[in-house]
């Protein structure tokens, strides 16, 4: 939970309270309601900016706070803080003096918890059957004149899902419809037919369902259109994103999964009905019609921080859960590309300067979480938890600069959007991604970089260390990693991570991603295991650094290349390569010669001593080849590696060949870190 605070002095008019019994018509000052009810607490975050942009007008002369009471604060539109909102350096002949900035502050009371929701209780229920289940049943109004529609819900602050076919597993598409082994892999298509029983063109409302197809490291939500029940071809609204075959197979159609089916209602599933304007919800064991709090999202954005012509400046939140909304997709698209980039954050910051969130929590959203965008510097995400999301945890884009994130928790991501990633950089630099905590995301956990091949990029400089990276991909999707980067990146260094627990649904299962024109990376002091792929795989680039790092456990591979350039794509040296299955080289690293990588100080051991090559050669044969001159074969003698735990004996070979122990006791969040 968030840090205890003492209450402030409010007598220099610089303190404000608001309460969920508050009204906006007092004076703020006092943080609950006086014995008269004549003055008290304001009721809202609005209200107390009303309070404070005076003083901000005026200039400050000592910092602001805004202190927030425990509850749940519904929004009926966004907030939205500018530069009348906010706080400011101190000068000094026009210059900033060494003196702390007068900020002006947002937190929760202490030892309290305010929520900010942009969602909306469900109330008026009353008890039913669904398939044979005890069910509650509520009229939402708006929703059968097509004023609302939502794909999530919440009930006791936990997430309940729409109904879903298979309940596990995937089905896959018996046919597809025009597509041949010449049909781009980029292109989509809007029909396909699918296996006996799969679909069933009886089902209630059948224009309400949503077919979710995966294909490469993109999803498709498609809506049902119409279905020809003899030739069994489904008919959907709108084209896939890409073409609805097994990967790069166009002979093998992709798998895919149904959701929002009222005949397959199960308890802790729900279900609205657009065309009677009703919402069904089948109970757990244990939950109650009178007592329980269902919450269904209403808005988009919870908060916009934007500055114009100036920016939004020393503006602080902390110990706040920004919580419940909904974006939907377009409805011309099924998907808004690579890493869900397209889709906004809850909370969207623009144009914003030295501002900090601490000890906050973004959670129960249908979007990414934090959006940075148009030029932020300087914005800290500290020890905040950002979780329960539709789409990704935080993305800083393009032209941002000398952000951070640290200390975080994002974790169960992708929920409605699989290909959303836990934290997305784009064309930005001097960015820090440091002692996170990244776990439970379909596609990939971090993603650095947006620009493709070798042209010049603003994505440099980005450091990304210390973070624990686990449990990503899920079988899902396929092409991604556990970090995964793109372009000319010279500066950006990815060390002291862990990443572990990486399965792609077909290829591309990696820990560390190096993809198109990924070039003068630092990757050095990483513990990298358990992956269906190889731990590492570079598509191509230039000059890469690969130093001291650890590689385990690769289910099909250990070691990949893409393609083979007439430059050094990288150096790898003074690394251990431990594994128990697969080969040790795939790809084209299988032909790669001193011309395209380098490879030294090494040191390699398949569990029990059983005997690998090194592509086609024998280590004899390869090491004339002039590659591994100074490695060797041999049990680096790890304390418990089935176990995750990798520390090395005091006598272990790979001191021999130049591997330097690192210490990853500190990887992760530091400190507290905001509860739900």
């Amino acid at each position: 939970m968030g840090k205890s605070h003492k209450v402030p002095d409010t007598t220099d008019g610089t303190v404000f309270y608001v309460s969920p019994n508050g009204k906006d018509s007092w004076s703020g000052r006092l943080p609950e309601p006086n014995v008269r009810g004549t003055d008290g607490p304001l009721a809202s975050v609005k209200g107390a900016q009303k309070k404070v942009r005076p003083l901000v007008k005026k200039g400050l002369e000592k910092p602001v706070e805004v202190l927030l009471r425990g509850g749940t604060y519904f929004l009926l539109s966004p907030l939205n803080f500018t530069p009348a909102d906010s706080g400011t350096l101190r000068l000094a002949g026009g210059k900033s003096v060494n003196e702390p900035p007068l900020a002006v502050s947002y937190r929760a009371y202490p030892d309290e918890h305010p929520m900010i929701s942009g969602g909306k209780r469900i109330r008026g229920w009353k008890e039913t059957e669904v398939n044979g289940h005890a069910a509650w049943v509520a009229s939402v109004p708006g929703v059968a004149q097509g004023k609302w529609y939502f794909q999530q819900l919440w009930v006791d602050g936990e997430r309940r899902m729409r109904s879903r076919l298979p309940e596990k597993g995937l089905y896959r598409i018996e046919r597809l419809v025009g597509v041949n082994s010449k049909t781009p892999y980029h292109q989509g298509q809007d029909r396909f037919v699918y296996g006996k029983g799969d679909i069933d063109p009886a089902w209630h409302n059948l224009g309400d369902v949503e077919v979710v197809g995966l294909s490469y490291w993109t999803e498709s939500r498609l809506w049902i259109k119409e279905i020809e029940r003899r030739k069994r071809l489904a008919i959907f609204d709108r084209k896939s994103s890409k073409r609805l075959s097994d990967d790069f197979d166009a002979g093998r159609p992709t798998q895919y999964y149904v959701e929002n089916v009222f005949e397959a209602l199960e308890p802790g599933e729900w279900y609205l009905d657009r065309a009677e304007g009703k919402l069904y919800y089948l109970p757990l064991p244990g939950e109650e019609m009178g007592t329980a709090e269902v919450i269904a999202p209403r808005l988009t954005e919870l908060m916009r921080v934007e500055g114009k012509k100036e920016p939004v400046r020393q503006l602080r939140f902390e110990g706040i859960v920004f919580a419940h909304n909904q974006w939907d997709l377009p409805a011309d698209m099924s998907n808004v590309g690579q890493s869900s980039h397209q889709i906004p954050g809850a909370v969207v910051l623009s144009n914003v300067w030295g501002c900090e969130f601490r000890h906050c929590a973004f959670a129960h959203l249908g979007s990414y979480g934090v959006e940075l965008v148009d030029g932020c510097c300087d914005v800290e995400l500290v020890g905040c938890e950002v979780i329960d999301l539709g789409a990704g945890g935080v993305k800083i884009w393009h032209g941002c600069r000398r952000n951070a994130i640290s200390d975080c928790v994002i974790a169960d991501g992708g929920i409605l959007y699989p290909s959303a990633v836990g934290v997305l950089v784009g064309r930005a630099s001097g960015n820090k991604v440091v002692h996170n905590h990244i776990h439970d995301f379909y596609y990939t956990g971090i993603s650095v970089g947006w620009c493709w091949g070798y042209a010049e990029s603003e994505g440099y400089g980005n450091i990304i260390e210390y973070n624990h990276v686990h449990d990503i991909g899920h079988g899902m999707l396929s092409d991604m990693g556990g970090i995964y980067t793109l372009g000319v990146s010279p500066g950006t260094r990815i060390r002291y991570n862990i990443f572990h627990d990486i399965s792609s649904r077909g290829y591309g299962g990696w820990a560390i991603y190096t993809d198109e024109g990924s070039t003068d990376i630092l990757i050095e002091n990483n513990l990298a295991y358990r992956t269906n792929c190889s731990a590492f795989h570079q598509h191509y680039g230039r000059n890469n650094l690969i130093q001291n790092n650890i590689w385990a456990f690769g289910r099909q591979e250990q070691l990949a290349l893409t393609r083979l350039e007439r430059h050094c794509s990288f150096i790898f040296r003074n690394n251990i390569v431990y594994f128990d299955e697969g080969e040790l080289l795939a790809s084209n690293l299988k032909k790669a010669t001193g011309d395209h990588v380098t490879f030294d100080g090494n040191l390699y051991w398949r569990v029990g001593g059983k005997k690998f090559r090194f592509g086609e050669k024998a280590f004899r044969q390869w090491q004339q080849a002039g590659m591994d001159r100074n490695s060797a074969i041999a049990d680096p003698g790890f304390a418990a590696p089935g176990e995750g735990d990798f520390r090395l004996k005091n006598n272990s070979p790979a001191l021999e060949v130049g591997f330097r122990p690192f210490d990853l006791s500190g990887v992760g969040p530091r400190g507290e870190v905001r509860g739900k």
